[in-house]
């Protein structure tokens, strides 16, 4: 009975509980709702007070950002305002608005600045596939953070007060307005900053539109669907899907448009057949920009799709930031007159890329010869079959693997059958010479194709490509048999070829930076804020910090370097000698369409390529009738920047001398550096004219160098004269022989005679 009786005086107490929890609950949702009201009044209110959004008020506003280079002095405006056209929204193709719409904001018309039913969309995928897969921000929220230079400042008060001040905007202004206002403000990569300055970059030199520009016929007004698609997908990322150098994802994004654009019914199913077998903008026209050199916009323009991507397009362009890059003027005016020399005329050009092995730094780049004329940046947009070029990652590899420098290997045509990786294919030396037994060392000194096939396979396709990755190459390595010996089904760029060989310079270790891009060399030193009426920094923003990672054991990267210096000292590149330590190697691909010398000194890594920049064109006859390989222009260009570098520095460094009242360092060294760009031949040594035969682009593999020797000794570790190059000369001069003391000014001086007691220099 007593039991009966405490149950039921238990019960209400349970009840009271609930009660309880409830109450809590409901307080805490109102607390919650009036906490979110208090915030979202308070944004109104701020809104209120916050200037006009509009963009020729902001022209009223800006202040250009300036570049300068590592030593301060000035490389011009970031940008123009001139770069940007406002259009109203008569002037602008509905078929712009209706791709913009259905990729950026499908429920456009329909929300009042925030979408909720978009946000929950976005939580729903995001939680579903655990990462962030979708974007929930509606075009007015996107307009509100460009206008506040927010894109660095993702707090949840900022998207808070973003997402205020989108639904103030959508109340005060028509949604045509808030459209136009948009696109007019919004950048498109390649220097175009709002939707007519984008139609002309893109669309201005097509037959349909060319002619247009002007205020009676806007470009913007007359794209077309799939051309309105192209830029629409450019929004999102104007890097990654940049129609220059990422066409395959440009054109995959514009598709993917395309097909949003189908399902809502923007356009017809014959538009969309139309648009998606539509080729890209083959002549496209950036924005003239400004530079103290004609070549100088190739790394500005390289630098800018950086500092967009970090602070926003408004904040990067219009914020008044003051960039210091890492570009140095002396050399780079070193570089640009070093090619113009060599390469002034009519036929091929050259791409180089100079980076400082202490601090990974871009010091100099020759994207091409004038960038107002040809925008493409050939310094880190070409993606060139980098041929023999790309064996030191064999060799390193090799090396990791246990193979000794000295291991013995046949070189003889073969036939290479591959059941693993599912090839065949014949690897053949020039003029089918072959030296029999040799050494890898040697192997790798007159660039043997015979021998590095074998070498390959042996160590393995994936773990070659895994190398050249670690080491920098940032482009996607095949795995495909004649990779081995640097035909691969897609190119790198001279940029990833500097930076990889950097971190054979460095001991095996890949150096990077807090403001470099993801694991390439850096081209921004620091950001500041300058005064309002000064050129002055104000407060700095941010500054560069090394990063460094070993990928490549010190052993083994000191061993390749060892191989590599043989090269010049002896090998195919000897027109590269220097009268101090220097390590490279030389490549040239299939018909000699591209030529490449990557070498280092203690100092820096320079790699120059040198071919025809529009198309594959064999340059058979371009290098005094005879045809251009790795050891040829590409090594002598290199040789003659790198002591135009030395002298540089030097100078610069005997005056802080002199300042200190030391004597200059090098006053006992007699004979001054030539000036930057002076051709110079040195004296080779006693060996007959070695051709490297291309290798493939991506197919089956053909054979490099040729190869008349009497093999070495196995064991020598790269001293003797073995592989696939002409013969070893029995007594090889310690030092290269001075250069003439009065170079031709214009034109290459000319190699020696066969009959004047020296035999012309070996090519690559």
């Amino acid at each position: 009975m007593d039991d009966d009786v405490a149950d039921i005086h238990a019960f209400p107490q349970r009840r009271t509980r609930v009660k309880k929890l409830r109450l809590l609950l409901v307080l805490g949702g109102l607390s919650l709702l009036a906490l979110v009201s208090t915030v979202f009044g308070m944004m109104m209110a701020l809104a209120a007070d916050l200037p006009s959004l509009e963009n020729r008020q902001e022209f009223k506003e800006a202040r250009n950002s300036e570049l300068v280079d590592v030593r301060g002095r000035p490389l011009g405006i970031l940008t123009s305002p001139d770069n940007r056209v406002l259009v109203r929204s008569d002037q602008i193709s509905p078929a712009v608005k209706h791709a913009v719409i259905a990729i950026e904001d499908r429920r456009f018309y329909e929300h009042d600045g925030v979408d909720p039913r978009g946000v929950a969309r976005a939580f729903v995928q995001d939680v579903l596939q655990r990462r962030a897969v979708q974007g929930a921000s509606t075009i007015p929220q996107q307009f509100v953070k460009n206008a506040l230079q927010a894109q660095s400042d993702r707090t949840v008060f900022q998207k808070l007060r973003e997402s205020a001040l989108a639904f103030h905007l959508s109340r005060k202004w028509s949604k045509e307005k808030i459209l136009t206002e948009y696109l007019n403000a919004i950048y498109f990569g390649n220097g175009a900053y709002g939707i007519e300055s984008a139609a002309r970059t893109y669309f201005g030199n097509e037959p349909a539109h060319r002619g247009c520009g002007t205020k009676k016929r806007p470009c913007a007004d007359e794209l077309e669907p799939y051309e309105a698609a192209l830029l629409a997908g450019i929004i999102a990322s104007p890097s990654a899907y940049d129609p220059v150098s990422r066409p395959a994802a440009a054109e995959k994004r514009r598709n993917l448009v395309l097909q949003r654009m189908l399902e809502q019914r923007l356009i017809t199913r014959a538009e969309y057949d139309q648009g998606i077998q539509s080729t890209l903008p083959a002549d496209i026209s950036p924005p003239r920009e400004q530079g103290k050199t004609k070549a100088t916009p190739y790394f500005t323009t390289w630098v800018k799709q950086q500092i967009v991507d970090r602070y926003g397009p408004r904040r990067a362009f219009n914020g008044g930031l003051k960039i210091k890059t890492t570009i140095d003027l002396d050399l780079q005016r070193a570089a640009e007159a070093t090619v113009k020399q060599w390469l002034g005329g009519g036929g091929p050009t050259a791409a180089l890329v100079a980076i400082d092995n202490d601090t990974g730094e871009v010091r100099a780049m020759v994207g091409g010869t004038d960038y107002n004329k040809a925008p493409f940046n050939l310094a880190t947009q070409g993606r060139r079959q980098p041929g023999s070029a790309f064996k030191p990652f064999v060799l390193a590899t090799a090396l990791k693997a246990g193979i000794s420098p000295g291991s013995t290997w046949t070189s003889k045509k073969q036939e290479i059958h591959s059941k693993t990786y599912g090839c065949d294919f014949t690897v053949n030396n020039y003029e089918d010479a072959y030296s029999g037994v040799t050494t890898l060392a040697n192997a790798t000194t007159f660039s043997d194709n015979a021998v590095y096939a074998q070498v390959g396979l042996k160590v393995g396709l994936k773990k070659v490509a895994q190398t050249a990755r670690r080491m920098g190459i940032r482009t996607p390595v095949s795995r495909n048999c004649a990779m081995t010996l640097g035909g691969l089904r897609e190119g790198v760029t001279p940029l990833d070829m500097a930076h990889a060989y950097q971190t054979f310079a460095t001991g095996g270790r890949l150096v990077t930076g807090t403001l470099g891009p993801d694991r390439g060399p850096v081209g921004i030193r620091s950001v500041c804020r300058m005064k309002r009426n000064s050129a002055e920094c104000d407060e700095v923003i941010d500054r560069n910090r090394k990063k460094v990672k070993r990928v490549l054991p010190e052993d083994v990267a000191r061993t390749t370097t060892e191989i590599l210096s043989t090269v010049i000292a002896r090998g195919t590149a000897v027109r590269a000698r220097l009268d101090e330590f220097a390590a490279g190697k030389t490549g040239t691909t299939e018909n000699y369409g591209d030529a490449w010398f990557v070498g280092f000194t203690k100092r820096m890594t320079v790699a120059v390529w040198v071919g025809y920049p529009n198309e594959f064109k064999p340059m058979e006859t371009e290098y005094r009738g005879e045809p251009v390989a790795g050891g040829t222009y590409p090594a002598e260009i290199w040789r003659d920047f790198m002591k135009a570098v030395d002298r540089i520095i030097d100078e610069r460094v005997n005056k802080e001398r002199a300042k200190k009242g030391l004597p200059p360092r090098d006053e006992d060294e007699g004979e001054e550096p030539p000036a930057p760009g002076t051709p110079t031949t040195p004296a080779s040594p006693a060996t007959p004219q070695q051709q490297e035969t291309p290798t493939p682009n991506g197919g089956a593999a053909r054979p490099e160098q040729p190869q008349r020797t009497t093999p070495s000794s196995p064991g020598t570790g790269g001293a003797g004269g073995g592989g696939s190059g002409g013969q070893q000369p029995t007594q090889p001069p310690a030092q290269p022989a001075p250069a003439p003391a009065t170079p031709a000014p214009q034109t290459p001086a000319p190699a020696p005679a066969p009959d004047s007691g020296a035999a012309a220099a070996p090519t690559d």
